[in-house]
């Protein structure tokens, strides 16, 4: 079988493709970024690029080193930077516009909403707490003189380990039950409890030394009982039921409460908690020998202790939102305005040391020198990227709360029942980006409005079928369901079926379904667990 030979050849062929440089992936981490994660990269950069300095008053642009880094960028580089925001494995198609930088932080004002039917008023979801009440939760033992401001303690930093430690040094121990106590004082969670069993914390220590393990086991035992003797009450606890009969005892030396009603409530607590939790009186009552009015007495007295001990001395500064974006009225009535700008405590002031990017240029590199002069100058180099891919970060963060802030116009207006519908490809169409860029800026991004304060991606939500044919925003329906629940019979609570009708008479589909997980979603209680005693 004869086989012709096969020929080769040269072609051309031109192709077009997307190359991903090392700074225009930093410039899509750095959006992707919340403000603290930014806060701590810009530190690492401080600490590792010699030519990066802090500005101690907003320079103008080319004191950022912006126009040199523009001239240093070749055209197609400047495409690849725009398209970079927006990329895709197949469809890649988009423009960012950075802005204009001055010495006042970026806005932009949005016209008058249109007009909305409804007086705008959103009460409040009743106490999700699970040990609801007629008297607020006290820390210890229902004293108030012993409830510490949980706003001071964050401000003086001191935690529920330090409290008890300070409580420890007035007890007269020997050093192994001294090291016993710190040990669990070390062991506690943040709500105060000790979630280890004494035995595995000994064998942790011992390894597979059985006397040591059991002679730790003893130290800890003694350390347990002084550790749950120390403030505030139920800390130290292996368990929920543990800690209210902590708290419960303690109040048996205080004449204000009857001995009677302290035994029912013990007994309730000796029980599954389930029971408590649903309010079961019809089975705790033979369960505890106790009448139907001093089981609900009990229940009203176990609703106003304190779950959690160590709740009141979380860090409460660290759940503190710092808003990315500042949203504020100008003028009032239907002349009403909205003001969009970057919250300039969160906009890192960063320049090029202009001492070392000098002497740098001055410099004429030559035989040795070549190599430590190309690493210098790409130094530099990174250091104006830097610089740059933060400024189109938050000129892209402003583009996006903008359209958002135009698009929900009537959110700021009438507040989140009259949200509307929104999609991440709108706000991708609308300026030309991509849905993936819009979901990098609207994660943990915050935006200050006069209603609060909302992360970006709250604005966003599917929408509903209406019996006009419209839509309604998920947001608006979750709006209502509290509204219902807030004005709602204590006695009476509306289940989710009834949830769903009263939805319905307000033109808007909602499954039974849906509605108990939008009740969920907010934390409500289902109707059993909402009636009042």
């Amino acid at each position: 079988m004869y086989c012709a030979p096969m020929k080769q050849g040269l072609s051309l062929r031109t192709s077009q493709h997307l190359a991903l440089t090392p700074q225009l992936q930093q410039s899509i981490r750095l959006l992707q970024l919340s403000t603290m994660e930014l806060s701590s990269e810009v530190d690492q950069m401080l600490d590792d690029n010699p030519f990066l300095e802090r500005a101690h008053e907003e320079a103008e642009r080319e004191a950022f080193g912006l126009a040199q880094a523009d001239a240093a960028v070749s055209r197609s580089d400047r495409e690849l930077e725009s398209a970079a925001y927006s990329a895709s494995d197949d469809n890649y198609s988009s423009r960012v516009g950075t802005g204009s930088a001055s010495d006042e932080p970026a806005a932009a004002i949005m016209d008058e909403a249109p007009s909305w039917e409804g007086d705008g008023s959103v009460s409040l979801s009743p106490d999700d707490s699970e040990w609801g009440g007629e008297a607020r939760a006290h820390g210890n033992n229902l004293s108030v003189d012993d409830e510490l401001d949980a706003t001071e303690l964050a401000r003086n930093q001191e935690s529920l380990q330090s409290f008890l430690q300070r409580q420890a040094l007035t007890l007269r121990l020997g050093p192994e039950d001294q090291a016993a106590l710190y040990f669990l004082i070390e062991s506690l969670n943040d709500d105060g409890y000790l979630e280890d069993d004494l035995t595995d914390l000994a064998t942790g220590l011992a390894g597979d030394d059985e006397a040591q393990i059991e002679e730790l086991v003893h130290h800890f035992t003694v350390a347990l009982r002084l550790l749950q003797s120390l403030e505030p009450t139920g800390v130290g606890a292996r368990g929920l039921a543990e800690c209210l009969r902590l708290q419960l005892q303690a109040l048996q030396a205080n004449p204000a409460f009857e001995a009677n009603m302290l035994a029912v409530a013990l007994r309730i607590c000796a029980q599954p908690m389930d029971l408590l939790a649903r309010r079961d009186i019809k089975h705790l009552m033979p369960l505890c020998d106790a009448t139907d009015a001093q089981v609900r007495a009990a229940i009203a007295l176990i609703g106003r202790l304190e779950p959690k001990p160590g709740r009141r001395f979380v860090d409460v500064e660290r759940n503190i939102v710092v808003p990315d974006v500042l949203v504020t009225a100008v003028g009032q009535g239907p002349m009403v305005k909205f003001l969009v700008r970057l919250n300039p405590e969160v906009m890192p002031r960063l320049r090029v040391h202009d001492i070392y990017a000098n002497a740098l240029k001055g410099h004429k590199a030559g035989g040795n020198d070549a190599a430590n002069f190309a690493a210098l100058q790409q130094r530099l180099q990174e250091a104006r990227w830097f610089i740059k891919n933060i400024q189109q970060r938050f000129d892209t963060i402003l583009r996006v709360s903008s359209a958002i802030v135009e698009r929900q116009k009537s959110f700021f207006v009438h507040g989140e029942l009259a949200m509307r519908p929104l999609v991440l490809r709108e706000i991708a169409d609308e300026l030309g980006l991509h849905e993936s860029t819009i979901s990098r800026v609207t994660t943990a991004k915050y935006m200050a409005t006069p209603f609060g304060t909302f992360e970006l991606k709250y604005f966003f939500g599917s929408g509903l079928g209406t019996e006009s044919g419209g839509n309604a925003s998920s947001t608006a329906v979750r709006a209502l369901i509290k509204q219902f629940v807030a004005a709602e019979s204590p006695k009476k609570p509306l289940s989710d079926n009834q949830l769903s009708d009263m939805l319905k008479e307000q033109g808007i589909e909602c499954a039974r379904r849906t509605v108990a997980k939008y009740r969920e979603g907010l934390r409500i209680a289902p109707a059993s667990l909402r009636k009042e005693l």
